[in-house]
């Protein structure tokens, strides 16, 4: 149901959003994610408006911040990005990051409620670890679509992988290039080189490769987006799988917010 390669908007705003997601889609990105907190949902939505593309060939997808999870702030929260999307119906509703502050049994029966109420046609989460996606899956009646995490090749998420493939669930990669971290490491770059390719591009694809993945890169550039997404012509091998696994190691996490991210796995 979810494009396997998406483009991501943090850090993309005003006229940079708006362009760069038209771009986007011109590419042949049908799959965008954004946020409240990203303070760029009109621009994006612009975007999609102007693309010419039909809305319903785009999987348009934003989140729920952290403060709004109790029940009528979570549904005020997502009319608000409907407005400003302006759209009458997102496909995929997201909590951003997990709120401990907030019983979580109630928050997931307000995100029922929002899919319920027709505003989204899927919810799922973000940031969730291991034992908060059993918890999620325990509590809600709707499937949940999606665990929206940081993944990339120096973060081991295979716990994570094996639980949320066992639910059905999609991990979707946020920050996939490692804040162009792929760019500097030999392994990637030796790869890429007997490729004929760039590091983002080998380690994009060593992400899709993988079963039940997809990944959300953002770029400020039309040159890069392009790359981005020309990665469906060619194959890693096993071995070269193996390789940029082992790349993984206990440093490896980017995004480790202090005050509300997790325990992580």
């Amino acid at each position: 149901m979810i494009p396997i390669l998406g483009f991501g908007t943090s850090e993309l705003n005003g006229e940079v959003a708006t362009r760069m997601v038209k771009d986007a889609i011109a590419i042949g990105y049908r799959h965008i994610d954004t946020a409240p907190i990203y303070g760029n949902e009109q621009e994006v939505g612009e975007a999609v408006r102007a693309s010419g593309v039909p809305r319903n060939d785009i999987f348009l997808t934003t989140k729920i911040w952290i403060d709004s999870f109790y029940a009528d702030d979570l549904q005020r929260s997502v009319e608000a990005s409907l407005e400003r999307i302006g759209t009458d119906v997102l496909d995929l509703v997201l909590l951003h990051w997990p709120n401990p502050k907030v019983p979580l049994d109630q928050t997931i029966k307000a995100l029922n409620l929002v899919k319920s109420r027709g505003l989204t046609k899927h919810i799922g989460v973000s940031n969730f670890t291991v034992e908060l996606i059993s918890r999620a899956v325990a509590y809600s009646n709707e499937p949940l679509l999606a665990n929206q995490v940081e993944y990339h090749p120096f973060l081991n998420q295979r716990r994570l992988l094996e639980k949320v493939r066992a639910h059905g669930i999609t991990l979707i990669a946020h920050t996939p290039l490692a804040r162009g971290a792929v760019f500097r490491d030999p392994v990637i770059c030796a790869i890429a080189e007997l490729r004929g390719r760039s590091a983002g591009q080998i380690a994009l694809r060593w992400l899709i490769q993988q079963s039940g993945v997809a990944a959300i890169p953002r770029s400020k550039s039309l040159e890069r987006a392009y790359a981005n997404f020309n990665v469906f012509d060619f194959e890693l091998s096993g071995e070269e799988m193996d390789r940029i696994y082992a790349l993984s190691r206990p440093d490896g996490r980017i995004l480790n917010w202090e005050g509300f991210a997790p325990k992580w796995d």
